[in-house]
């Protein structure tokens, strides 16, 4: 048996609830992007990150680099890699464009993989993009896609929530 081992560290500062509620959401984005804020532990457990100079109103990108900590039974990346990228991003597009004090949540994810992402794929990069901002429902799409080679590797939809700040 040939066993593996991976460790990684995450900033665990607790958030400040007050900075929740009195900056828009774009800006909480943009703090997390320059490290300002924490990042989510999911982050680093996945080994995905925002980048900063992809961070605007309705839009943001992640990157994601697929190894073999998230290999499926048949050996590719598991889809929970992708399905997990894309709610964050999808997510955080929705998030730049809250108010202060708001808040979201998803309330459905659709998922279609194109194709396998393979353990050497290398780096992708995943778009966020929300496509129809109502006032309690944002609808919004995202993109997997090899940052090397170009290949789109799934496509999702989600829908989320937003409860209105104070």
């Amino acid at each position: 048996m040939t066993r593996r081992s991976r460790t990684y560290d995450w900033d665990a500062r607790p958030l400040d609830p007050a900075l929740l509620t009195h900056l828009p959401g774009i800006e909480i984005i943009r703090m997390i992007a320059r490290g300002d804020l924490p990042a989510p532990s999911m982050a680093a457990t996945l080994g995905m990150g925002l980048l900063l100079g992809e961070v605007e109103e309705g839009r943001v990108v992640f990157e994601g680099e697929p190894g073999d900590h998230v290999l499926n039974p048949l050996g590719t990346v598991h889809g929970g890699f992708a399905a997990t990228l894309l709610d964050s991003a999808m997510g955080c597009a929705v998030h730049t464009i809250l108010p202060a004090g708001a808040g979201y949540g998803t309330v459905d994810l659709k998922v279609s993989f194109l194709r396998p992402i393979l353990r050497d794929a290398g780096m992708v990069r995943v778009e966020g993009k929300v496509i129809n901002a109502g006032r309690t429902l944002m609808l919004a799409e995202g993109r997997v896609v090899g940052r090397d080679d170009g290949k789109l590797y799934a496509h999702g939809t989600c829908t989320c929530f937003v409860q209105a700040g104070k």
